[in-house]
């Protein structure tokens, strides 16, 4: 590796230091639990998920929590909307993007990010609960990473949600016909999460799952 090489990783290394200390400084300042959603960005203004994690994000903050979202439009900015419109935290935590052009006009808390993955340490380490919205490649990599991270005992086992019977079932039957099948994962890994088909459904199994792992840390939701 030559000098100008080094020099280079050298000011990565404290770009990504930056940009984990801005975050941490940002949102420390959180004083709620808060659900993570994800969802595609390419969801229309109106249409029904949109609508359904707006509402979704209106049912959590009635029930104590923020609201995080990847800062971007579709469903993000359905949720954000939601949790701004019932006077919650509504919090981004965007990503630079060529084809987008910011953060959604209904986030009041947020940070950009230049790195996938210093994004996605700050989902993780501000969320209680995450719930899963239609998306495409972004979202099952939000959604994996979460999942992953619970099954290896590296973050805890905070109740995860996918919205959208329809949407999510033929992921689901593919996890346990072929992946559960040939041995590739544990049937005890189907408890990390669970399917629903509405924003109020969601915020039950959420709730049903935090108020029950007050009371006994072994309990799946």
């Amino acid at each position: 590796m030559d000098k100008m090489s080094k020099i280079e990783d050298t000011w990565q290394i404290l770009r990504i230091q930056a940009e984990f200390t801005k975050g941490f400084d940002t949102f420390n300042e959180i004083s709620v639990p808060c659900v993570s959603v994800f969802g595609s960005a390419r969801t229309e203004e109106g249409s029904k998920w949109y609508e359904e994690a707006r509402e979704f994000a209106k049912l959590m903050v009635g029930n104590g929590f923020g609201v995080i979202t990847g800062g971007g439009p579709g469903i993000m900015a359905g949720a954000n909307k939601g949790a701004q419109e019932v006077s919650g935290k509504s919090i981004g935590i965007g990503i630079e993007l060529p084809f987008e052009s910011g953060m959604n006009k209904y986030v009041d808390l947020g940070v950009e990010n230049r790195y996938f993955f210093t994004r996605k340490v700050m989902f993780l380490k501000y969320s209680q609960a995450f719930a899963v919205f239609p998306g495409g490649l972004g979202t099952l990599d939000e959604l994996f990473e979460a999942i992953t991270l619970a099954q290896c005992g590296h973050n805890i086992k905070y109740p995860i949600v996918l919205v959208g019977k329809d949407y999510w079932s033929g992921l689901v039957e593919w996890l346990r016909d072929v992946v559960l099948e040939s041995n590739k994962m544990g049937s005890s890994d189907f408890d990390l999460f669970r399917i629903v088909d509405t924003a109020e459904e969601a915020r039950d199994k959420i709730m049903e799952y935090r108020n029950t792992h007050e009371k006994n840390t072994s309990t799946n939701f």
